[in-house]
């Protein structure tokens, strides 16, 4: 069901005129993304048309764009994605970690996306591992499942990494299945200190390599001494590493990561209202508690705007990545050896084509299902039923 108001609408009432005020200011890939949502079930895209089996009810459903940022499109990629991680479960219980860039280090992201990004999950991802292998504290390797987000719940900036990270791991000599305490995996200290020190040491490399770029009030740090002063205070400031109590099994994993894999900025749900000047729109203000949280915010449509876009993602970034056991390569076999050192069956491996589920609603007037009778292209609109006048004309002499 259509939400009663969409991104989508608030694109398509301004977009046109905010590319014409910030011409040349926009990157290619947020002019992509804006036309992608303007566009997103629209005859721009084509579409087809819908019958019902049974009453013969028609209806028709333009394409998506399918476009990682549009909240609309997502839906169908969380539900094929989480069916493929569903065998990637095992039977214990799993951790939810966050990894959290301070400000200062924000306002170097904002203006160095790809790279900073990129750090962010390197060093995140090595200090889990590194922690989660000391005889000290786990002493196991362990899998992690990473997504990056880079927006508050206001769309403001705020980079951080979500974490689900199996409450175990395989012992160095793959002997046997080492596991965590029942609501505690690693010491959240002990990740920050070290996370820290590898993100700043790395960050610190790429600008002496000339690989970082600031502009506008941020130019002066591409002197190394400004740099420099620019990250003392958080030397000393306590990074922060969040660990969430552990999910109630395999079913509340997934059911949290249809929520965060594929989530956007906002989503259609949030929005309350929109006219020709602002957006208004629900937001959760995490400095207060219980019901107060739910704070309502008004923005200038050209804000609203210019937020979303803060958050379209450098062409290619993969948003979502997987570390130690679920890493590419030896995932398989890794899976393979938890399952049978933790006693438990291997799913079939079946590598045989599966037919996409059908996702379309069933008729609105009988509840019967639909089916695709004409497909038609871009920027064309379907052919209408048959016409008995049109008919009886085609057929006078």
């Amino acid at each position: 069901m259509r939400a009663s108001i969409e991104v989508a609408d608030v694109f398509r009432a301004a977009a046109p005129a905010y590319r014409a005020v910030y011409a040349g200011h926009l990157s290619l890939q947020q002019l992509k993304v804006m036309s992608a949502i303007e566009q997103c079930r629209t005859a721009a895209l084509g579409g087809h048309v819908e019958a019902c089996e049974d009453c013969g009810e028609r209806r028709i459903a333009y394409n998506s764009c399918r476009n990682r940022h549009c909240s609309k499109c997502q839906g169908a990629a969380a539900r094929t994605w989480l069916a493929e991680r569903e065998a990637d479960l095992l039977p214990v219980g799993y951790f939810h970690i966050v990894f959290t860039l301070p400000a200062e280090v924000a306002e170097i992201a904002f203006h160095n996306k790809a790279l900073i990004y990129d750090l962010l999950f390197k060093a995140a991802s090595e200090t889990m591992l590194t922690i989660a292998a000391d005889s000290r504290h786990l002493g196991a390797r362990i899998g992690i499942t990473a997504v990056l987000h880079t927006w508050g719940s206001a769309m403001t900036h705020h980079p951080h990494v979500h974490m689900i990270v199996p409450g175990g791991g395989i012992a160095p000599d793959g002997s046997r299945w080492i596991s965590s305490r029942p609501a505690f995996l690693l010491p959240v200290r002990v990740l920050g200190k070290l996370f820290r020190r590898l993100f700043l040491t790395r960050l610190v490399t790429l600008h002496e390599a000339g690989r970082l770029s600031f502009f506008g009030s941020m130019a002066h740090l591409g002197d190394r001494r400004a740099f420099l002063r620019h990250l003392s205070p958080v030397r000393k400031k306590r990074w922060v590493v969040y660990a969430k109590a552990p999910f109630a099994g395999p079913e509340a994993v997934l059911a949290y990561l249809s929520r965060y894999t594929h989530r956007v900025a906002i989503s259609n749900s949030r929005l309350i209202a929109f006219d020709k000047n602002s957006v208004t729109f629900r937001y959760k203000d995490y400095r207060r508690e219980g019901a107060n949280r739910q704070q309502v915010m008004v923005l200038a449509i050209d804000e609203f705007i210019r937020r979303f876009l803060l958050h379209v993602l450098p062409h290619g970034f993969h948003r979502i990545r997987h570390y130690g056991l679920l890493a590419g390569g030896s995932r398989k076999a890794s899976l393979a050896l938890a399952r049978e050192l933790l006693s438990v069956a291997t799913p079939p491996d079946d590598d045989t084509p599966h037919e996409p589920e059908d996702f379309r609603p069933s008729c609105p007037c009988c509840g019967g299902r639909m089916i695709v009778i004409e497909v038609f292209e871009r920027w064309r609109q379907p052919r209408g039923p048959p016409n008995a006048t049109a008919a009886s004309r085609e057929n006078s002499p």
